[in-house]
């Protein structure tokens, strides 16, 4: 018979393997996309195919709690950058790093796009809510440190960014899309009080 003492371990072992596996997926989807060996997933987390497929039972599985853990990280960044720099460099410097994130991402959109087809458009809602929410909490921040145009509004740069976004498939697409970056950047500033 397993005691609690056993079962809460076997809990937090396989919470360790299931962390271990999202940890492993999103760095073999970064470096080699999508389609990347689940073998070699499994192999980088350190556990056998078989615990990868008690917790993904599929590939499609797998790629949506990699997404789901990234745009977690990417919200809570902002709280963070809120905490460390002025408004406006917390707000550019979100916004770098989230179009580095997604354009990163190879394969990823067109995975993502199949996942929403068979269902999961609850969860990219929830997702797209957790990014406005998030970029609303730096918006609101600079604009009451005078630092940005009041009128901005979150929907309509979380869409200009996942357009920069696009660029990823070209060459030097980076340094592009942080100049960029740095351009919507001014455009945010233009009119704020600060500036003035």
């Amino acid at each position: 018979m397993t005691t609690s003492v056993e079962a809460r371990a076997l809990r937090a072992d396989a919470q360790r393997n299931r962390d271990a596996l999202l940890i492993a997926a999103i760095e073999a989807f970064a470096q080699n996309g999508t389609e990347t060996s689940l073998e070699d997933i499994a192999r980088r987390a350190g556990v056998g195919i078989g615990t990868l497929y008690r917790h993904f039972p599929t590939r499609e599985a797998l790629v949506v709690e990699a997404y789901r853990r990234g745009v977690d990280t990417v919200c809570e960044d902002a709280a963070r950058l809120l905490s460390e720099e002025p408004p406006d460099a917390a707000l550019l410097d979100w916004m770098t790093a989230f179009v580095d994130y997604v354009a990163s991402k190879r394969g990823l959109a067109a995975t993502l796009k199949q996942a929403s087809d068979v269902g999961h458009h609850e969860l990219f809602a929830d997702m797209r809510a957790k990014m406005l929410t998030a970029l609303q909490s730096m918006i609101d921040a600079a604009i009451a440190d005078g630092a940005i145009r009041s009128d901005v509004d979150p929907a309509d740069l979380l869409r200009t960014l996942g357009g920069l976004c696009m660029m990823s498939d070209q060459p030097e697409w980076k340094e592009q899309a942080r100049r960029m970056v740095a351009l919507l950047m001014d455009g945010l500033r233009y009119g704020a009080p600060a500036a003035r």
